[in-house]
């Protein structure tokens, strides 16, 4: 072999291994800045709770801060779109849930983003069961009692929910028609009024994540009525399931989960995977989450991607028998 042979087969070589090398590279150096986690949701929720845990663990993991950033309004839409609009690089990400991400595409006519092609998941962190809780002053006591109630024609029950098309909104409705009644909806700007109502009585109930209301029900000033999903909550062993009390279609437990804006290099993609996925399996990460009422959930980021493709399908069929819309 020649000089010049010796020296080509060199540098095709050195190219070779720069191919290879810098996506590793950019999952070993990422992130060099502070990250920013959109939270389309008000503060208070599951998806702000959840964020602020996983955000604190991933600012330490990183050494770099992991700023929650809540940009709530229009269902979501407008901290959705923010992210769908960043730069793909891994340092805008989003706090999302089955609410914002799966329903919203059956609810608004027109959206500014695409749910899927314009975002790239990342990771799961956990199912959340949603509960119906009632004021106290209500008498009753789990969802049975009130299907009975509100069949009675005893007094007028209204639920509140976070707007038009929101899951609270669209499982009262599953509610009414399940148990064969008829509660008034009243929708708020938001989860927080709602919740606000409900604890003045100025409505009866509401059907909302079990972290946003878990202190109320501890402190006996909201009574837990049932969980959504196949099993009692492991915090909250003494509010039975929608499915025991005879509403099978309840058996559902939304996720919430982590997602880049669409073409975020995979290699980064894959580091905040990985770990998210190492701060998931961290004892006092679990103890923290099981508090809120969240049991973790772990997935690969195309686990994420069929569940969120699986459930704008899914919740199409509930949207359309509700009637539900904003436009």
């Amino acid at each position: 072999m020649t000089f010049r042979s010796l020296v080509r087969a060199a540098a095709a070589a050195a190219l070779l291994v720069q191919c290879f090398a810098t996506p590793l590279h950019a999952q070993q150096a990422f992130p060099t800045r502070p990250v920013r986690l959109v939270v389309p949701q008000t503060p208070g929720g599951a998806s702000d709770a959840l964020a602020r845990i996983v955000a604190q663990k991933l600012s330490e993991a990183w050494g770099q801060s992991v700023v929650v950033d809540n940009r709530a309004g229009a269902g979501g839409n407008i901290g959705m779109d923010l992210v769908a609009k960043a730069p793909p690089d891994g340092y805008t990400l989003l706090m999302s849930y089955v609410g914002s991400h799966a329903i919203n595409p059956s609810i608004y006519r027109k959206l500014p983003f695409d749910p899927e092609h314009d975002f790239v998941a990342v990771a799961n962190l956990a199912d959340v069961p949603f509960v119906a809780v009632a004021n106290p002053k209500l008498p009753i006591a789990n969802i049975k009692d009130l299907a009975a109630y509100v069949g009675s024609g005893k007094g007028q029950v209204s639920f509140g929910s976070a707007g038009n098309g929101s899951v609270n909104h669209l499982l009262g409705e599953m509610f009414n028609s399940a148990a064969n009644v008829k509660m008034t909806h009243v929708p708020y700007k938001g989860a927080a009024p709602a919740l606000n109502d409900l604890l003045a009585g100025q409505i009866q109930v509401v059907f909302t994540s079990l972290p946003s209301v878990s202190q109320h029900i501890r402190s006996g000033s909201l009574k837990g009525l049932a969980v959504t999903g196949n099993h009692r909550a492991a915090s909250f062993k003494d509010i039975p399931t929608f499915v025991e009390l005879g509403y099978p279609a309840f058996a559902i437990s939304p996720w919430f989960g982590i997602f880049a804006t669409g073409g975020t290099p995979p290699a980064v993609v894959q580091k905040i995977n990985a770990d998210i996925n190492r701060i998931l399996q961290e004892p006092d990460t679990v103890e923290k989450f099981a508090a809120q009422g969240a049991e973790v959930h772990m997935t690969t980021p195309q686990e994420l991607a069929t569940m969120l493709h699986d459930d704008i399908k899914r919740w199409a069929v509930v949207v359309k028998q509700s009637g539900a819309t904003v436009d």
